[in-house]
């Protein structure tokens, strides 16, 4: 096995364990059998380690999860993603904490950042269905604060204290303030002009200065939402 791989491999065991405290370049060293210098070289310095455990981590959880296929309902595949958010924290807190809750100098580790965009990819299907009540930026923002909240709600007490049913609450409370029962029709205004908003790169016949005006025209209906 590469040093590399040994080194995030051990310091994944030592997070999940003993949390982030136990992840020092001394017992990860050890634990994987390389000299600390080997650490810094591969990873320049700790923060470096630590996003390469948070990435390894995060892709092992969803490898280890039955991958499923986007369905025809993309607001089903939403609650499908939520479990699964909230899934990773209550499985794996540790490195959930070292995810979204570690303070960074670029931000969200780099895992995060790519939860986030796949969740924004799906409120867009979620828009383009013509089913999302609120801007899509709006709808994200709702969704990450709500389910992380959520997610560090739960495992910020133990076990046999938490509210099973707290997770399904917030998730229902969110997807009644976000999207609409059925597609067009019917849906008023501000949900017809989030879904064209959804779709101006796909109409044919604009120029681009004409898709551009139509997009903030669009974007001047859904901002009162």
């Amino acid at each position: 096995m590469e040093p590399r791989v040994r080194i995030v491999a051990a310091a994944a065991r030592l997070l999940e364990d003993g949390g982030e405290d136990a992840v020092s370049t001394r017992a990860v060293s050890a634990a994987a059998g390389v000299q600390a210098p080997t650490i810094y070289r591969l990873f320049g310095d700790k923060q470096g380690l630590l996003d390469a455990v948070v990435t390894h981590g995060f892709e092992s959880y969803l490898a280890e999860k039955t991958v499923r296929e986007p369905t025809d309902d993309p607001v089903a595949d939403l609650r499908t993603g939520w479990d699964l958010h909230v899934g990773l924290a209550l499985e794996r807190p540790a490195l959930y904490r070292l995810m979204y809750a570690r303070p960074q100098a670029g931000g969200y580790s780099p895992a995060a950042r790519a939860a986030f965009a796949e969740l924004a990819a799906l409120v867009h299907r979620i828009a383009v269905a013509g089913r999302l009540a609120v801007p899509e930026g709006r709808a994200v923002g709702l969704l990450h604060s709500a389910g992380s909240g959520a997610a560090f709600s739960l495992i910020a007490v133990p076990p046999e204290k938490r509210d099973p049913g707290l997770a399904d609450a917030a998730r229902e409370a969110v997807v009644a303030a976000i999207t609409t029962d059925e597609a067009p029709s019917g849906t008023g205004p501000v949900a017809a002009a989030v879904t064209l908003r959804a779709c101006v790169d796909d109409l044919d016949g604009f120029t681009t200065a004409e898709r551009g005006l139509l997009t903030e025209w669009l974007g001047r209906v859904t901002s009162g939402s």
